[in-house]
C-alpha cells in the first residue's frame, strides 16, 4: 500500500469543524489508485484525479489535514470497517445492500454501468448480445456484483481483475469480449486507449456515487456532506467534473444538486433532518 500525506489546512475553518486536538488529526481515507480518472498515479509520485481533488478540497474546508492511501478496491471497505480509515474517498456506488452496513453522504456524482468493447468488435445493441461472451470487471466493485448476479440468467461468463485498467487491457488484448464499468471511467479509458470503444449503457443502473463512513460516525458524515453541499452551491464540484470528465454537468446532475437531509434519500442510513448548508 502506498500512502502519502496531503498537508492541507484551511485558514478559516467552517464553524462546525472540530476544535483543538481533533482538528489537528488527519482525516484518513483511501482510493483505488488505478481507477482513472478518479484516482491514478502521478509521474512524480502520489495520485491524482477527480476524487483526489474533491476530498482534498473537502479536508481543506474542514480545516484538517488529510492522508490518502492507494489500495485495491476490494480491500477498501474491510479496511474502513476495521478502523483504518475515517471514510473512503474512492467513488463507491450506493446500493441498498451497502447502505445496510455503511453510512453514506449524499451523491456527488451519478453513475451508470457501461460496456467497453474492442474497436472492430460487434457492438452491443442489447443485453442479449452478451450471451455466450466473457465480461471483465474490477473485483469487488458494483459492476462485479451486477455481473455475478446476472451471469447465469443472461448466459455470459465473468472474469475478475484487481483493477479496471487490467480489465480494459483484457479487452484490448482480445482475451474477453467487453469490460463493464462506470460511464466516467469507460469514457476516460477510451480517450487513453484507442482500441477501446465505449458501448452499450445499462440505463436502469443509474445510481449515486457517494462517500461511505462507518455507521457509528454520523457526525463526521454530516460534516463532510455539509462541505459537499457547499461545493455544489459554489460550482466547485461541477468544475472538477468538467476538468476530469470533459463534459459540463447539467443543472439536474448530482454535481449541482443539493439533496434534502443527510445521505441518499430512500436508502438505509438516510437522515431526513432538514438543514441548510453552512458555508464559510
Amino acid at each position: 500500500m502506498r500512502s502519502f500525506a496531503l498537508a492541507l489546512f484551511c485558514a478559516v475553518p467552517l464553524a462546525f469543524a472540530a476544535a483543538g486536538a481533533q482538528a489537528q488529526q488527519p482525516l484518513r481515507t483511501a482510493v483505488d489508485g488505478t481507477f482513472a480518472p478518479h484516482a491514478f498515479p502521478k509521474l512524480d509520485g502520489g495520485v491524482q484525479g477527480f476524487n483526489v481533488d474533491l476530498f482534498t478540497e473537502v479536508a481543506k474546508r474542514l480545516g484538517r489535514p488529510i492522508t490518502i492511501d492507494s489500495a485495491s478496491f476490494s480491500g477498501l471497505v474491510p479496511a474502513l470497517n476495521a478502523g483504518r480509515y475515517d471514510f473512503l474517498a474512492a467513488p463507491v456506488t450506493v446500493t441498498p445492500e451497502r447502505a445496510e452496513n455503511l453510512l453514506f453522504t449524499e451523491g456527488y456524482l451519478y453513475t451508470e454501468f457501461q460496456f467497453g468493447i474492442r474497436r472492430g468488435s460487434a457492438p452491443i445493441r442489447s443485453l442479449e448480445d452478451i450471451r455466450g461472451k466473457t465480461i471483465a470487471v474490477n473485483k469487488g466493485s458494483a459492476y462485479d456484483a451486477w455481473a455475478q448476479r446476472n451471469a447465469a440468467a443472461m448466459g455470459f461468463t465473468v472474469q475478475t481483475f484487481d483493477s479496471q485498467p487490467d480489465a480494459v487491457q483484457a479487452v484490448v488484448a482480445g482475451r474477453v469480449y467487453a469490460t463493464l464499468g462506470g460511464n466516467t471511467t469507460i469514457r476516460y479509458a477510451a480517450t487513453r486507449t484507442p482500441l477501446l470503444v465505449p458501448d452499450f449503457t445499462i440505463k436502469e443502473t443509474r445510481a449515486h456515487w457517494a462517500a461511505p463512513f462507518r455507521r457509528d460516525n454520523a457526525e463526521l458524515r454530516n460534516q463532510v456532506e455539509n462541505v459537499l453541499e457547499c461545493m455544489k452551491k459554489d460550482g466547485t464540484i461541477a468544475a472538477l467534473s468538467e476538468k476530469w470528465f470533459g463534459v459540463k454537468p447539467g443543472p439536474d446532475d448530482a454535481e449541482n444538486t443539493v439533496f434534502p437531509g443527510y445521505g441518499v434519500p430512500g436508502l438505509p442510513g438516510y437522515d431526513p433532518t432538514p438543514h441548510e448548508p453552512r458555508c464559510g
